[in-house]
């Protein structure tokens, strides 16, 4: 108690002997009477824009306040209200020095001005300094009457030492600006990507708004939401506006997109009941926005949402109560379940406790493993402000603790609208910083892998947040990355003899389950596709198109596997005499011809083409690769299409429809010359699996 009445003195006594505080007032000013006038009429001017309603104009009372400053910078009121202009914009770093002069000028002008210097020392992340402050200011509140305020500073002294621990260990990050191309002078902020990161959409506030108006309240232009492509390794094309009937006059803002780009989640303002609506992609045209189910749309504040990679979860975020009923409340995070036979998301239920925390949680994404969820967060051991954390969901439907992803991809400003590539090395964040293109500009953070290797005893610069950028001596080799435990298919369905791109349904199988675990369409335009497949799971892909013989993949995608993108360009076959089509879903174990339970499902599709195409006959063909004796191979192949021919009796196909042939090692797809070039013993068993395969073929029709 005697160091905090010390330190009072000591800011006292530097206040008498520093500065002087001058009023404005015209006795003082005798010489100069026009520019008085002038100060004080800004002054007035900035004093009614802070009064505006619903909340003061600071980033246009700032340069009137500046103006009456230059004319008199020794008043106290004018440093402080600057100071206060300053903390509400980009450059808030800027008002500690406003908040101190005015303390100087007249401790006595404001009795929370401790709180306020305390403020601008944590955003300098001089936390020592800050919660002597914060504790002189909890000093002079009333225990009984002045809770929530005690409440809050005691909040902010605990984000203080959360940042002191969390600066101890910094994770290496290198963070690049995304160029000419996508930022400008005006604020770009929001981005959401593919699960690729091929494609990208982003919210800003530039002239070429649709309807080229601003807002009123803020006068600054109405939000859009643009597009841009990676054209190349951290290349860009020209960002360019979405349009309508996505973009409309009022504010429009990007908050989801589906892993393939195939739908994108708009938030629109609705005259403050903020709600969030969805947008259908055909080639290159949305549809017209269409508002959510009311289980997502309440009354209340929904900003935020996220799709889950299998397009059954919707995670969003609303500070509707609990019960449905009463006042708003803290930011939580929620999840809804897609109703396939309402078509819309119901069975609403938020995130347990330790994810959602007693204060805001918003900007939420969730990975393309469709486990792990990135947030951002006013609670936990955040270090002020929102902090990113990282939860991830447990086989029986818990979450771990969240995790603070670190400093100093984490400051001590609002950290928010962090998203992750499946590729687990890139993500893309919103950040201030001063060598930016003017305001909030879209960064790539690359966690620190082969890419850039650092070198010993240099400068790199890491990531700047909201205030200056910051530097480490990098002194470690590359440190190694964590897996990213997915895998991504894709491509291009196609006919197969004009190239015309097809609209497929594509099923997403569990083959050890022998379930479809979710169902996408290529695209009915380009016949694009993309499939996330996260690790752990053998997986089935069909491809399905009316009047088509279907197409068949298999993934193996490993708990501890590496990212893997797969492209595909996929040519499906009609139904027509001499098409063979490979079964790439059908398993037998080493060495045996007995059917895997994993075989259903792709045997169970060509059951239902014979069904439904009651005049073809077909020929089953078992292959294998080179390996072992001719004759050996021959009857394994032989009796492997028996198997499958017996199955297809089994489920009520003619016997007369069906031949059946073993060609062992006579027709491999990969030659021995050609397996032997390759140079990993990965690459050549990929080969041999190849060769072993089982096909169909149409005899007549």
């Amino acid at each position: 108690m005697k160091a905090l009445l010390h330190i009072t003195l000591l800011f006292l006594f530097v206040a008498s002997t520093v500065a002087q505080n001058v009023e404005f007032d015209k006795k003082n000013f005798k010489d100069d009477k026009g520019a008085f006038k002038d100060a004080v009429k800004s002054m007035e001017e900035g004093d009614k824009l802070m009064a505006t309603i619903p909340r003061p104009n600071y980033k246009q009372a700032l340069p009137l306040y500046e103006v009456a400053q230059q004319f008199n910078p020794n008043n106290d009121y004018v440093n402080f209200q600057i100071g206060l202009c300053y903390l509400y914009t980009n450059f808030k770093f800027k008002s500690l020095q406003f908040f101190q002069k005015s303390f100087e000028l007249n401790p006595n002008l404001r009795p929370d001005i401790h709180y306020y210097i305390g403020k601008g020392y944590h955003l300098e992340s001089n936390w020592d300094k800050a919660i002597q402050h914060y504790e002189l200011h909890k000093k002079r509140l009333d225990q009984k009457n002045q809770l929530a305020e005690i409440m809050e500073i005691n909040k902010n002294i605990f984000e203080c030492n959360s940042g002191k621990e969390l600066v101890k260990k910094p994770v290496r990050v290198w963070i690049d600006n995304l160029g000419k191309n996508i930022n400008t002078d005006a604020p770009e902020y929001g981005m959401i990507i593919t699960a690729d990161a091929s494609e990208v959409y982003f919210t800003s506030r530039r002239p070429s708004t649709t309807g080229g108006n601003k807002d009123e309240y803020i006068n600054e232009w109405f939000e859009d939401i643009y597009t841009s492509q990676q054209t190349g390794r951290d290349e860009w094309s020209v960002a360019t506006n979405v349009g309508e009937p996505i973009n409309t006059k009022g504010h429009d803002a990007a908050v989801a997109l589906s892993p393939d780009g195939s739908k994108m989640i708009i938030y629109i303002d609705d005259k403050g009941d903020g709600n969030l609506y969805e947008s259908v992609r055909k080639g290159e045209e949305w549809s017209k926005p269409k508002k959510m189910s009311s289980d997502i749309c309440s009354p209340y504040h929904e900003p935020s949402a996220w799709y889950s990679s299998d397009m059954k979860l919707l995670y969003f975020v609303s500070d509707r109560p609990v019960s449905g009923k009463g006042a708003a409340k803290d930011k939580d995070i929620y999840v809804a379940s897609w109703d396939e036979k309402k078509q819309e998301w119901t069975n609403v239920q938020p995130l347990p406790a330790n994810v959602n925390s007693k204060f805001d949680e918003d900007g939420i994404y969730l990975h393309p493993d469709n486990k792990t969820l990135y947030y951002s967060s006013k609670g936990h051991n955040s270090m002020g402000g929102y902090d990113v954390f990282r939860t991830v969901r447990n086989d029986d439907g818990t979450w771990t603790n969240p995790e603070n992803i670190g400093y100093p991809v984490n400051t001590v400003d609002d950290d928010i609208f962090f998203v992750v590539a499946a590729n687990g090395r890139d993500a893309y964040m919103t950040s201030f910083r001063e060598e930016g293109f003017g305001d909030k500009d879209l960064y790539k953070v690359t966690f620190l892998g082969p890419e850039k290797q650092p070198l010993l005893n240099t400068e790199d610069v890491l990531l700047a947040g909201s205030t200056v950028p910051m530097r480490s001596k990098v002194i470690e080799p590359a440190v190694e990355i964590t897996r990213s435990q997915v895998a991504i298919l894709k491509g291009v369905v196609r006919d197969d003899k004009t190239k015309a791109p097809l609209e497929a349904n594509i099923e997403l199988i569990d083959n050890e389950l022998n379930k479809v675990i979710a169902e996408f369409k290529s695209d009915a335009k380009t016949g694009k596709f993309l499939v996330s497949l996260p690790g752990g799971k053998n997986y089935g892909i069909a491809v399905k198109a009316d009047g088509y013989l279907f197409h068949s993949e298999n993934f193996d995608v490993q708990q501890d596997s590496d990212y893997k993108e797969v492209n595909k360009i996929i040519d499906l076959k009609k139904v027509s005499v001499g098409e063979v089509i490979v079964l790439r879903n059908i398993f037998f174990d080493l060495n045996k011809f007995t059917l895997r339970p994993e075989s259903q499902n792709e045997l169970d599709r060509l059951t239902k083409l014979l069904t439904d195409n009651l005049s073809i006959r077909i020929e089953i063909s078992g292959h294998t690769d080179t390996r072992g004796s001719d004759t050996y191979n021959k009857e394994l192949s032989h009796n492997r299409a028996k198997a499958v021919v017996d199955y297809l009796i089994e489920k009520g196909i003619k016997k007369d429809r069906l031949e059946y042939m073993g060609y062992g090692e006579e027709k491999t797809i990969v030659s021995d010359a050609e397996i032997a070039k390759l140079r990993s013993s990965t690459a050549k068993e990929d080969a041999h699996q190849e060769n072993r395969r089982t096909e169909f073929k149409i005899l007549s029709n």
